[in-house]
């Protein structure tokens, strides 16, 4: 199974690849990553193409801090709705296990489990899927980030007790005392943060518990992420049609496949590619026709059909009636009940 993250995840990617002399947007093709993924922070791409990314990068560039850099200039902002619930949460100790708790969201494959003892906290990180050797800089980025969003709750004042990072040491080792601002051991059991008990209980001023409940409700009505390939390429066909560049080619991509894959796995599934995007088409349409003054030649180039006459005569296919009749408040028996309540 294809694991997903979104792309806010690649928001500083060009700011930092340009920095290191190297072109963001043939980077990204090299890895077979949408380079418009960039500006559409919510957009889902598979994980294995982010860390083939970062490898690259950090390769081509000879920067073996690559990760780092993307975590330096990353926060909580990164994490979306994920990071909101987390910046408002009473104390720092609430504010880790909200993360740990909702990280899944932002990264489907990536689990944080918090252990405590009198004295310390160890917050250990697994990515699943990792090939040991090949993906130091994903982790670095991964561990990086999940350290920024925790010294912004206290201050860039804070330092954590210590750092274990699974992979060898680099050539340089100052760069990574530096980021964490403590002792690194590296080639350690696991990848985690050991930080004091006593920092648990700091309280965050900024923190509002009525956003933060407010957040913890909207969060957990999208707690559940996609888990069959069905209803990972429903995810992805509904995002990148709202965006009006939806093609089967475009879904292999933000899942890291080819087209042949996804016809083969939804088969077995019992639907297929058209279904999906029909579906699709039908619920986004009807939002569509309802803006008023939206040209229906515009409507039709976002969901892809190749003219608006093609949208017409699968309009009254798949509704039972014309677009005009629609808006004039016709509903046939004919339409799908999500339609028939719009």
């Amino acid at each position: 199974m294809t694991d997903l993250v979104r792309s806010s995840s690649l928001s500083y990617y060009p700011e930092v690849a340009r920095s290191v002399g190297l072109d963001p947007r043939q980077m990204m093709r090299k890895a077979r990553l949408p380079p418009a993924c960039v500006d559409k922070p919510d957009t889902p791409i598979a994980v294995a193409s982010l860390r083939r990314l970062l490898e690259l990068s950090a390769e081509a560039s000879g920067v073996d801090d690559f990760g780092l850099r993307l975590a330096e200039r990353g926060g909580l902002t990164n994490f979306g709705a994920v990071g909101l619930i987390v910046r408002e949460q009473a104390t720092v100790g609430e504010a880790i296990n909200a993360f740990s708790r909702f990280i899944h969201i932002h990264h489907d494959g990536m689990r944080l489990d918090v252990a405590r003892s009198k004295q310390t906290v160890t917050i250990t990180m697994h990515l699943r899927g990792r090939h040991p050797g090949a993906s130091r800089q994903s982790i670095d980025m991964a561990l990086g980030s999940v350290h920024r969003i925790i010294q912004s709750l206290f201050g860039h004042d804070w330092r954590p007790q210590e750092v274990h990072l699974h992979h060898p040491p680099p050539h340089d080792r100052k760069r990574y005392r530096e980021f964490f601002g403590c002792r690194v051991i590296f080639n350690a059991r696991d990848d985690a943060i050991v930080l004091s008990a006593h920092d648990m209980e700091r309280r965050i001023p900024s923190a509002h518990p009525l956003i933060a409940s407010y957040l913890r409700k909207r969060i957990e009505a999208i707690e559940t992420r996609p888990a069959s390939w069905e209803q990972k390429v429903d995810e992805v066909v509904r995002l990148l049609l709202a965006g009006g560049d939806c093609t089967i080619e475009r879904v292999a991509e933000h899942l890291a496949c080819t087209r042949r894959t996804i016809h083969r796995r939804l088969a077995a599934s019992g639907t297929s590619f058209s279904a999906i995007l029909d579906t699709q088409r039908a619920d986004l349409v009807i939002k569509l026709i309802g803006a008023p003054g939206r040209p229906l030649a515009d409507i039709a180039m976002q969901l892809g059909f190749s003219a608006q006459s093609a949208m017409a005569r699968w309009f009254r296919g798949r509704f039972g009636c014309t677009i005009t009749e629609w808006r004039k408040g016709a509903r046939p028996p004919t339409a799908p009940p999500s339609a028939t309540a719009a």
